[in-house]
């Protein structure tokens, strides 16, 4: 997509190890002068974190929250982190082996969702599909996978970056109206849900979350809130926001070349996503040169 992406390197998967990431960041970095790096994925979070300060000493800025507070909201430990902030939070267990769910098996009723440890979640509805998904997840993810209650209703998110100092930037609460198989936002709505932006503000004021963040709910028929997950990263979806009157991503940046940002206070209710899919064509010979070089 040359008319949106001006280069291309490929990068090694993260779970190759924090210094091969390192080594090609370092390498890239050396090619062009990267001024702001923001990872997209759950999984490359760590490396980066834990490397904020080799990656300052390049002269690569990020903006994102501390090492311990990524590992206080990963799914395994998200209900201990919740119960600080009085959030409902479906019951969930980490298991590292199927032998393990047989022992919890009590607490549990179908359906069940399982859950690997960054993507990846299946509602599976008797023991069969459980194992199914266990391997499936794990053979991708690796262990633990969290077996969680299921809840009924209706799927909401809200995006909302922290400055790091207890303020934040923006928020914009959305509906999912359709989802993919995986449960993946295709068409939203932003909604007017003072509930749900004032746990957005309770969450980053009280933890000075720095960087994005997305916070993933199901609202019940009776009108109660529970807390799925916690993403410590903008969402696929948040051009939503940007088209709503709320520039996170742009606020990100500047937030990470230390500028001042003034926080947004609102937004227009009702406005739309529609996810659509497109034939990208291309030669032969692209692909060949990025499959092989690993740049384009």
């Amino acid at each position: 997509m040359h008319d949106l992406v001006d280069k291309t390197y490929k990068v090694p998967y993260p779970s190759d190890g924090v210094e091969p990431l390192l080594e090609r960041i370092k390498y890239i970095q050396e090619k062009e002068k990267i001024y702001v790096l923001i990872p997209n994925f759950d999984s490359e979070h760590f490396t980066f974190m834990k490397s904020e300060k080799i990656l300052r000493d390049w002269g690569i800025k990020t903006f994102l929250p501390t090492l311990q507070l990524f590992e206080e909201t990963h799914k395994s430990n998200l209900p201990e982190f919740v119960k600080k902030y009085g959030v409902n939070v479906p019951y969930s267990e980490p298991i590292t082996s199927l032998q393990e769910f047989f022992k919890i098996i009590i607490k549990f009723d179908f359906p069940v969702v399982v859950k690997g440890k960054f993507y990846d979640a299946y509602i599976a509805y008797d023991i069969d599909q459980v194992a199914m998904y266990f391997n499936k997840i794990a053979a991708k993810w690796g262990l633990p996978i969290v077996i969680q209650e299921f809840i009924k209703g209706t799927e909401v998110n809200v995006v909302g970056p922290g400055d790091g100092q207890g303020t934040i930037i923006g928020a914009l609460p959305m509906r999912k109206t359709y989802t993919t198989d995986k449960g993946k936002a295709w068409r939203g709505i932003t909604l007017d849900d003072p509930a749900m932006m004032e746990l957005t503000h309770k969450i980053i004021s009280q933890t000075k979350w720095r960087g994005g963040m997305e916070l993933e709910l199901i609202r019940t028929a009776d009108n109660k809130l529970y807390m799925i997950e916690i993403n410590p990263r903008l969402p696929a979806w948040v051009y939503l926001a940007v088209a709503a009157g709320q520039n996170l991503p742009e606020a990100l940046v500047l937030m990470a070349l230390g500028e001042k940002v003034k926080p947004f206070t609102s937004y227009q209710i009702g406005k739309m996503f529609i996810r659509y899919s497109f034939d990208l064509i291309t030669d032969l010979s692209e692909f060949e040169k990025l499959a092989t070089t690993g740049e384009l």
